[in-house]
């Protein structure tokens, strides 16, 4: 009895999102993040929650800097050192980048052919340009001395900028 009340507990919000999406501006483009690897729809609102219209960034790399996935720097004259990943943007953004997801091989799930098929083929090309590469990315890192989730994230950020290009909000389509 206590598990099933638990399971209702954690399903809740899901399902109250879901019946709310369809009136959200943002929801073509939370649809359109569902199609990348490691991305839900608890992660993909959360992350367009936070970050709003992805097309105010001209850039990936202003993105990127939201996001608190750039390098550090120390510069002294014409001397440049960089160092790690700062960390020091938007945290709860930054923490739905579920860049684990891509220590596997690249494939679609089959809960989740639905959502990609929905979309269309520039939304699809880019979801799986990012999933061949960032899978072979965290491979080759992992075996590195690099922090591959770290990396991946970063880059991952770059695609989810891309998609939010091709993407437009609801509200900004008319």
């Amino acid at each position: 009895m206590t598990v099933w009340s638990a399971q209702d507990r954690r399903d809740q919000p899901e399902g109250r999102i879901t019946t709310m999406l369809p009136d959200w501006s943002m929801a073509p483009l939370v649809e359109a993040l569902r199609t990348i690897r490691g991305i839900d729809l608890i992660s993909s609102v959360t992350f367009v929650a936070e970050v709003g219209d992805l097309s105010r960034f001209e850039t990936p790399r202003q993105l990127m800097a939201y996001l608190g996935l750039v390098p550090s720097e120390q510069s002294s004259g014409t001397r440049i050192r960089r160092g790690g990943i700062t960390r020091a943007g938007n945290g709860e953004a930054r923490r739905m980048l579920a860049a684990w997801s891509y220590r596997y091989q690249p494939r679609v799930a089959s809960g989740k052919t639905d959502v990609v098929e929905r979309q269309p083929k520039p939304v699809r090309d880019i979801a799986w340009k990012a999933q061949v590469r960032l899978c072979g990315r965290y491979r080759k890192l992992a075996a590195g001395e690099k922090k591959p989730t770290l990396v991946v994230a970063r880059e991952l950020s770059g695609f989810i900028w891309a998609i939010g290009q091709t993407v437009r909000p609801a509200m900004l389509q008319a």
